[in-house]
């Protein structure tokens, strides 16, 4: 299978006061097309600071990251951003819903910069595959924690991704709910073999991903594929 996403011998450092600490160890790995992969570990492992370099939202000391055939290292801020407009999709655990927008608005949003006709149509249509037609006009403060999550889900996949990153996608939500959009996240991978990598300390979760990377320290320990296929 070809691979989405490479890591080589990533690197990351942050200073903390007069001292310099290391949030990230030699972590090399690669995700195929169309996966379901996990990173886990505890608080501090680095989980959230991989996932950004994964996507180019910052930068590594050394190493290489290759997204989806693109050496992230070679692009410019301006191509980078293309680059996640067109390919890559975020979901994370405190929804980042716009409070002035509707939930149709907040999913149409991504369509619209990217100039794609019938916006709105599309927009609803996501909405109603996660649950949603009868929400398309309330603002999030009017919704649950589960129904931002889910619209949040909407307008991840509103640019079909070829890569989806979901740090902590349950984190804020009840069990029953965070089981519903668990679903949601999984199905919807299915139906557009879109690349699922899943940040998360919930091993229940990852367990249920074909591919789990564990963290420690900023080390990987284990990288290991599961009976999940």
């Amino acid at each position: 299978m070809p691979k989405i996403l490479k890591i080589h011998e990533l690197e990351k450092t942050y200073n903390s006061g007069s001292k310099k600490l290391k949030v990230l160890d030699n972590i090399s790995f690669e995700v195929e097309k169309g996966a379901t992969f996990s990173i886990v570990g505890p608080s501090g492992s680095g989980k959230t600071t991989l996932l950004g370099l994964c996507a180019g939202l910052d930068n590594q000391d050394s190493g290489i990251v290759e997204l989806c055939g693109q050496n992230i290292q070679e692009l410019n801020e301006d191509e980078r951003a293309q680059l996640r407009n067109k390919e890559v999709g975020f979901i994370f655990q405190n929804f980042q819903l716009l409070p002035t927008l509707t939930a149709l608005e907040n999913v149409i949003v991504p369509l619209e910069l990217q100039g794609v006709k019938n916006a709105v149509t599309k927009g609803k249509e996501l909405l109603e595959k996660v649950g949603l037609s009868n929400r398309f006009h309330h603002y999030p403060s009017q919704l649950s924690g589960g129904e931002q999550q889910r619209v949040a889900l909407a307008r991840a996949f509103s640019n079909k991704p070829t890569i989806l990153f979901a740090d902590e996608p349950t984190g804020n939500l009840d069990e029953e709910t965070g089981e519903k959009v668990i679903q949601l996240l999984f199905e919807l991978n299915k139906e557009a073999g879109t690349t699922l990598v899943i940040i998360s300390h919930d091993l229940d979760l990852a367990n249920r991903t074909q591919q789990i990377l564990r963290l420690k320290g900023g080390k990987i320990i284990s990288n290991e594929k599961t009976l999940v296929q």
